[in-house]
């Protein structure tokens, strides 16, 4: 059911635990199925320099946390503002439909941070 993507970055996630010293953390959750991802950011002169994500939830939401935080690594908070759930599940070689809900909390996630950061 899940692509070797998908369970690589289930079964080693990248970014995963707690950041010292973030600029920002935010924490979402999907009302739907309960997932919780909690991300985590320090920036420094406009770009993400340490990013680290905490995941409750299904092996997609997982995944996707663990996919979100490789892209965000040292890019300008500009070129963040962009990123699609589609485009998340596009790497992982299209998710299935029921899946897509960790795509979109990973972007829900982001989206969440970069307000908090615009508000800074």
């Amino acid at each position: 059911m899940y692509s070797p993507q998908v369970l690589d970055h289930f079964e080693h996630p990248r970014n995963a635990g707690e950041l010292e010293n973030p600029t920002a953390v935010v924490e979402v959750t999907n009302p739907v199925c309960g997932d919780i991802l909690k991300l985590a950011a320090r920036v420094e002169n406009g770009r993400i320099r340490a990013v680290r994500f905490k995941c409750m939830g299904c092996v997609t939401a997982v995944a996707c946390g663990s996919l979100l935080t490789e892209w965000m690594e040292n890019k300008p908070l500009a070129a963040l503002e962009s990123i699609t759930y589609q485009q998340i599940s596009q790497a992982f070689g299209s998710l299935p439909p029921a899946a897509l809900h960790g795509a979109q909390l990973a972007v829900d996630a982001l989206q969440v941070l970069l307000a908090r950061l615009r508000a800074e």
